[in-house]
């Protein structure tokens, strides 16, 4: 599975009909395109977790699945991705965006005594150096 990662921060002075058009644009795109695998969408949190101090400070996430490469490719060459870019880049102050191959990990049985002992890993992922 391909995960596309779009973290980006709003234009303070995006108004309201703007705002509108650029959700339509998503909305549409995610119907129309026949790629998508499936999209989660949020808002930023922050709770004094030691790790928000250096984060760069993206307010919204989007992360669209994908099959493959190839259904990427098709969504990004899709005349509904090039409306939805146009008023992404219109809109933002800024913004990054990732393309990852994702695997599912999968939780390694415990052992017979039940006890995770420390230093003991209980996921097992994908091992990109070794496939």
């Amino acid at each position: 599975m391909i995960c596309h990662v779009v973290l980006f921060r709003l234009r303070a002075d995006l108004g309201r009909a703007d705002r509108d058009a650029l959700v339509r644009a998503f909305e549409v795109a995610l119907r129309d395109i026949p790629t998508v695998r499936g999209c989660r969408v949020g808002r930023r949190i922050t709770f004094g977790a030691g790790y928000e101090v250096n984060a760069p400070a993206a307010e919204y996430a989007a992360m669209i699945d994908f099959d493959d490469l190839g259904a990427l490719q098709e969504y990004l060459r899709h005349p509904a991705h090039a409306e939805l870019g146009g008023r992404f880049n219109a809109s933002i102050e800024f913004g990054w965006v990732y393309d990852y191959e994702m695997e599912e990990a999968a939780l390694r049985p415990l052992p017979p005594d039940g006890k995770v002992r420390h230093n003991e890993y209980t996921i097992r992922v994908w091992d990109p150096i070794s496939g």
